[in-house]
């Protein structure tokens, strides 16, 4: 017996799968658990430097599974929460289970996959209340 779901889930998940592909690409693995995990990763590192309404308008250009890992764990009575670089990178590689000298380059790759993804100006939007260190890390080269 075949299992089916219905068109709206079945596009979700599609819409996902997507977004995770381009992350693989983009990291130039086929790992998809680590691309997963990155993309999660990223994601709430961004949230929690937000604001309620920002992270909020954000989460709407999200695809809807995704959109539900961005919203998993968040507690917007204590958003934004405060951390300079290094707390950045300590947290994304806590978080993703990477080193933290890898936090760069992932989070840049990331970063670029997103933009694709999102409408013009919306990516910008959001990093205008992220401070100059952590959004140089989101924006620097491609490796």
């Amino acid at each position: 017996m075949s299992v089916t779901h219905p068109p709206d889930f079945e596009r979700t998940i599609h819409t996902a799968n997507i977004w995770l592909k381009s992350v693989c690409e983009g990291l130039g693995t086929e790992d998809r658990h680590l691309a997963h995990r990155v993309l999660r990763t990223w994601m709430h590192t961004l949230r929690d430097r937000l604001t309620v309404d920002v992270a909020a308008h954000f989460a709407a250009q999200l695809p809807e599974l995704l959109r539900g890992a961005y919203y998993d764990g968040w507690d917007p009575s204590i958003a934004p929460i405060k951390y300079d670089r290094a707390g950045y990178l300590n947290r994304f590689s806590h978080e993703a289970r990477i080193s933290t000298e890898e936090v760069p380059r992932i989070a840049a790759a990331v970063t670029l996959v997103v933009r694709e993804h999102v409408s013009p100006g919306t990516l910008e939007s959001a990093l205008e209340q992220v401070p100059h260190d952590i959004r140089d890390v989101l924006l620097q080269p491609a490796a």
